[in-house]
């Protein structure tokens, strides 16, 4: 058994319970240094795909965490970030591929028998949007408006991310997308992109590690963004971590940049 590495103020809400999806996860709420029960002090709030590797060694794959918690507390005690409340909403295992996926499509062409996504990332999107946001909004003292609210994923947390951004902007405006799974469905994130109309308020951090298969096409998604209205290094930063492949070491070693960019100190933002 890996020990457990939970760093800081961390509450565990066990097998918090979705109408949407019909089913129960684990989250964990990361409470800034500071946060104190009976103050009046609210905090923006950054909510996490893949529960399981964002703070804990015992629970995340192959036993590698994001270290989420751990950079969190140094950013925050060199005021290098505004202390953000962290939300890390656990997948759900064979469930993940369906909740993750924006539009239905076939998980492996190369396998002789095809299983197919259910393609359910609106859903998942509501599943934050109505029902857990609403709770930790009542349970801690957030800063609500979308503005304040930011979403994260790696790989296909990252692709459902940056859907659900595209989709949802009224609720989510600061999203981190890892090494986001580009590829899903015949390049389906390119075809929502071109349907923005009018670039919405998101602030995105993209990136990707220059030995990951495919990986210019994170170059390729920068450009269409950049097309759409973005502006570098103001609300679009990008990475190329050179000779970074597709783990959650690499992602982990991101965490610090993409906090920095997203919750900058309060009187930089």
């Amino acid at each position: 058994m890996l020990k457990h590495t939970l760093a800081g103020n961390i509450k565990r809400h066990r097998a918090f319970r979705s109408r949407i999806l019909g089913n129960r996860r684990d989250v964990l709420v990361y409470l800034p240094r500071g946060y104190q029960r009976f103050s009046r002090r609210r905090y923006p709030v950054l909510y996490l795909q893949d529960g399981q590797n964002v703070f804990d060694a015992a629970t995340s794959f192959a036993g590698v965490e994001w270290g989420v918690d751990e950079t969190a507390e140094r950013l925050i005690q060199k005021k290098l970030i505004e202390p953000p409340i962290i939300v890390a909403i656990a997948n759900m295992g064979e469930e993940r591929i369906h909740e993750y996926a924006p539009t239905r499509a076939v998980v492996d062409v190369e396998t002789r028998r095809k299983t197919r996504s259910k393609g359910l990332a609106r859903q998942y999107g509501h599943f934050l949007m109505d029902e857990l946001k609403p709770y930790i909004d009542r349970k801690y003292r957030t800063k609500q408006d979308a503005e304040f609210t930011g979403l994260g994923g790696s790989s296909l947390g990252g692709l459902v991310t940056l859907a659900i951004g595209i989709l949802y902007p009224h609720v989510f405006n600061r999203l981190i997308v890892m090494s986001p799974s580009i590829w899903w469905d015949d390049f389906a994130i390119y075809r929502l992109v071109e349907t923005i109309e009018q670039k919405p308020p998101l602030k995105i951090w993209l990136d990707t590690g220059t030995v990951e298969p495919g990986w210019e096409q994170a170059r390729e998604l920068r450009d269409r963004l950049i097309k759409k209205g973005w502006r570098l290094f103001d609300d679009l930063q990008y990475l190329e971590a050179e000779g970074a492949d597709h783990s959650e070491a690499a992602w982990a070693a991101r965490v610090d940049p993409a906090l920095r960019f997203l919750f900058p100190p309060a009187s930089s933002n």
